[in-house]
């Protein structure tokens, strides 16, 4: 049986494989397992909240009936707190003192798509333990719920607090002003629309705001972190000093510098982990990081004397090594980077903001900054495929990776993924030789397309 849960919680197609009735059973599912706060004699002791937020797409109205309907129907309280940031909503739910809290959102999936990742108290990813008892509390016995006035009550934050709480707690953690900085920002017409310009803005900066409509349709419209033309062409136009790409629920960032060129998820963690060493911020002088990370980053923050520990893809796996080693920085090449003193989950706009504050600090330009890193060649395909299993286990495609591996020798690498949210296979190589590792990468695409 496929797992519901895939590296960010449920999503899909939404009214096709994320429908209104799979969001309500979600909700009562996880106010099962998440919420269930009883005595020794089962009796309840508090009234437990669930705060939900959403992005901008137009299908996360309908999901948002009804996963506060499931929420609510086994007593616990939903606050609606709106279009808000993926981060923004861990930040309230750890603020509010809530038993859960939920975003509806397909972060940088094309509109058609929604999903739902839920926290835990304190606004933290669920483990997979947890996931896994959600998934067996929706697919077991029908879940009984409450009658008369132990029914959960639904209610709506006003968007002005929720977003200035928000907003202040990303001033707080930022280390200085952004004076003289100018920067375009671009929301991905999603749930960063309000709120990155705004922070940025009173943090000092000159703000130039690009795709910061959102319609309920137009969210990652070839546009925010994984579309960069229009913000790398805006950064040159206006002069600004950098660019900072959101995706459509904020928890990713990825820079532009002064001439266009892109700065990725590497570069920042190389940046922000260098300026956090110089703090005395960087906790065991670690850096946290995936597989996928170049390895121009290793050899980088081996010249720093910064350690890496690595980590599964997904920032949820970055967060449980995190947590476990009591780490200050991760994150991935994607552009999630994660620093628990400040937020429980990847949060773009506060990565902005840090890498701002270290050009302030410096004086030093955004191309200097991530000049400390050299970016080998990488070559990443995603190949579409139907049954991901059966690529993972197929032997052609091994032999071919053996082949392919023995080929690059130790002057790169293969690394092969399915990706956890979409049907897809994808197929990256690294070598010193761009060409080399193309060749290398369109091969075993070849390989995995036909298995």
């Amino acid at each position: 049986m496929t797992r519901l849960f895939g590296t960010d919680g449920v999503r899909g197609l939404a009214n096709r494989t994320l429908t209104a009735d799979l969001a309500l059973r979600l909700g009562a599912a996880a106010a099962a397992v998440l919420a269930a706060e009883r005595d020794h004699d089962g009796t309840v002791t508090a009234r437990p909240l669930a705060v939900v937020g959403r992005d901008p797409r137009v299908s996360g109205e309908m999901l948002e009936a009804a996963l506060s309907a499931g929420l609510s129907s086994q007593g616990v309280d939903v606050l609606l707190v709106g279009e808000l940031p993926t981060p923004a909503v861990a930040h309230l739910t750890a603020q509010h003192g809530a038993a859960l809290g939920a975003m509806i959102s397909a972060s940088h999936n094309a509109m058609p798509d929604n999903g739902i990742k839920f926290f835990a108290a304190g606004g933290h990813k669920l483990g997979d333990h947890v996931e896994d008892a959600i998934e067996s509390a929706l697919t077991g016995e029908p879940i009984t719920g409450p009658t008369g006035d132990a029914i959960g009550r639904i209610s709506r934050a006003c968007p002005a607090d929720a977003l200035d709480g928000y907003v202040g707690h990303l001033l707080s953690a930022t280390p200085g002003r952004l004076d003289g900085l100018v920067v375009v920002v671009d929301c991905a017409n999603g749930a960063a629309s309000d709120a990155a310009p705004r922070a940025y803005r009173e943090a000092g900066a000159t703000v130039i705001e690009i795709h910061a409509s959102p319609d309920g349709y137009n969210i990652n419209d070839k546009c925010g972190s994984t579309h960069l033309d229009d913000v790398r062409a805006a950064v040159v136009e206006h002069g600004a000093d950098l660019g900072l790409a959101h995706d459509g629920d904020a928890d990713r960032c990825l820079a532009v510098d002064a001439a266009g060129e892109v700065v990725d998820g590497d570069q920042i963690m190389a940046i922000l982990a260098l300026a956090m060493r110089d703090s005395g911020e960087l906790a065991e002088n670690t850096l946290v990081a995936t597989v996928m990370s170049n390895l121009g980053l290793k050899v980088a923050m081996r010249e720093a004397g910064i350690e890496i520990a690595e980590t599964k893809v997904g920032d949820r796996y970055v967060l449980e090594r995190l947590r476990e080693g009591s780490y200050s920085l991760g994150g991935e090449q994607s552009g999630h980077l994660v620093l628990p003193a400040h937020a429980t989950t990847g949060d773009g706009v506060l990565t902005g903001l840090r890498i701002m504050a270290r050009m302030a600090e410096t004086g030093k330009s955004l191309a200097e900054l991530a000049g400390v890193m050299t970016v080998l060649p990488q070559v990443l395909i995603n190949v579409p495929v139907g049954d991901k299993a059966a690529v993972a286990a197929s032997g052609a495609v091994a032999d071919a990776v053996a082949a392919e591996e023995a080929t690059l020798g130790s002057a790169g690498r293969v690394l092969l993924r399915p990706s956890g949210t979409e049907q897809l296979v994808r197929v990256m190589v690294e070598a010193q030789d761009p060409d080399l590792a193309q060749g290398v990468a369109e091969r075993l695409a070849d390989v995995v397309a036909a298995v």
